[in-house]
């Protein structure tokens, strides 16, 4: 589990495919390491990723074909920066909310515009998706918990503050880029509830 705060950011160095799955290395600075073990949980632009191997100022990840499939991880580059957060633990705050770093679908990056001191963006995501975004709800986007601001159809705003784009990767974005969406966990598990019930004799 995640809670949408990112903690660094991170450069891709190298890709190698293995078969239909991928390894990937990530160069991060060594602050970010320290603690950090072998089958750690990292989340990577909000894709789960556990590292295999390490050192001190880098990990490696392999990723399979179903995470290639289901992410933009199948479009990284090396040199491209990524954001990075590591599992939550009972003695971290929850700054932002329940993340899982499960993704649910791929969203586009649709519009900018300035807002006052923030930056609005406005993105696009899958039509299936659209019943689990609400207005001052959570969503995560590269792995960072944002307030859904408006919603409309399958197009939703956030509003961006100063330090979230210095500290993260949002700030780099061009018109109609892909990025990984993660929904929230309760929306999902309302859901199942509702659904199970329905069903039930």
């Amino acid at each position: 589990m995640f809670t949408g705060i990112i903690e660094a950011q991170g450069q891709i160095r190298s890709i190698q495919a293995h078969g239909q799955d991928t390894r990937m290395g990530f160069e991060v600075g060594a602050e970010f390491m320290n603690g950090v073990s072998v089958g750690d949980s990292i989340a990577v632009n909000g894709v789960c990723l556990t590292a295999i191997e390490l050192g001190p100022d880098h990990f490696h990840a392999d990723l399979s074909a179903e995470t290639l499939g289901a992410t933009t991880a199948a479009q990284w580059l090396v040199d491209q920066r990524v954001n990075l957060e590591p599992a939550l633990t009972l003695a971290k705050p929850l700054g932002g909310h329940l993340v899982s770093g499960h993704v649910d679908g791929i969203g586009h990056l649709r519009s900018t515009a300035e807002d006052a001191r923030s930056l609005r963006m406005n993105f696009e995501l899958p039509a299936a998706l659209a019943c689990y975004v609400a207005r001052k709800g959570s969503i995560t986007i590269d792995g960072i918990s944002l307030t859904v601001n408006a919603i409309e159809g399958a197009v939703f705003g956030v509003n961006i503050v100063p330090h979230t784009l210095s500290c993260t990767t949002l700030g780099q974005l061009q018109i109609g880029q892909p990025v990984n969406l993660e929904v929230d966990l309760i929306a999902r598990y309302l859901e199942r509830l509702l659904t199970a019930s329905e069903v039930s004799p």
